[in-house]
């Protein structure tokens, strides 16, 4: 069940103790992808587990701006910062659990999230009247080639999304992006933002990406997420 589509009572007469929270970014993917790409496949993914698993699961409604501020040079970027992002993951979940859905997959699709998250689940599950986990997306499928605007999220986006994808600006993305994300010398990256090594705000090669390559991607990472819901509903 949806909680942004359904009503109070649909809501109240849930029987499952189980939600999930999708999590991304606001930010620059490249001059081919969507600011939206980390909550809208976060939401892709979540949604395909929704519908895929056994057991009743609530979806709550994405927050959509995370710890992003790697990314500000470029328009339309948004950011908080980690506190402030912890804190209101973490009052999310109190006002999940007020309800009864005390166990919480928080379903994240943002690089620098993925501390933060780890952080506040933790702090949850330990103060909290409910428990929670993060799941992100893009480290649980075979993605060595991950990159940013890449191969691997405009694949995703093709399957779900792909009227949001500038299939013209491919070939601008890859020419204009980076090999690697960072600045490395002696294991430290010297680069803060992506900007710094980066002309477009790309990493890797979108043209090497598909719709096949997505559904795959999609079918993997549903799995993935699935197999945790059970083992969380399990516990």
């Amino acid at each position: 069940m949806h909680l942004r589509d359904a009503t109070w009572p649909e809501a109240e007469a849930t029987e499952t103790d189980l939600a999930v929270l999708p999590v991304g970014s606001t930010e620059q993917h490249g001059p081919h992808a969507p600011l939206g790409t980390d909550s809208l496949t976060a939401q892709a993914v979540a949604d395909a587990a929704e519908a895929a698993c056994d057991d009743e699961v609530v979806v709550a409604p994405p927050i959509d701006v995370g710890v992003a501020e790697e990314h500000r040079d470029f328009a339309g970027t948004l950011w908080v910062s980690e506190d402030t992002f912890r804190d209101y993951v973490r009052e999310t979940v109190d006002s999940l659990a007020h309800h009864g859905w005390t166990r919480v997959v928080v379903v994240n699709g943002h690089g620098g999230n993925v501390d933060p998250l780890r952080e506040v689940c933790a702090r949850i599950t330990r103060h909290d009247e409910a428990d929670a986990w993060a799941f992100t997306w893009f480290d649980a499928v075979d993605a060595p080639d991950m990159g940013h605007g890449g191969p691997v999220e405009t694949s995703l986006l093709q399957a779900t999304r792909p009227d949001l994808v500038r299939e013209d600006r491919l070939d601008e993305a890859a020419a204009g992006g980076a090999d690697g994300w960072g600045e490395w010398v002696s294991g430290v990256n010297l680069a803060y933002d992506s900007s710094e090594f980066s002309e477009n705000g790309c990493v890797g090669d979108p043209g090497e990406g598909s719709a096949e390559r997505g559904e795959a991607l999609l079918d993997e990472a549903t799995a993935a997420l699935v197999a945790l819901l059970d083992r969380v509903a399990e516990r």
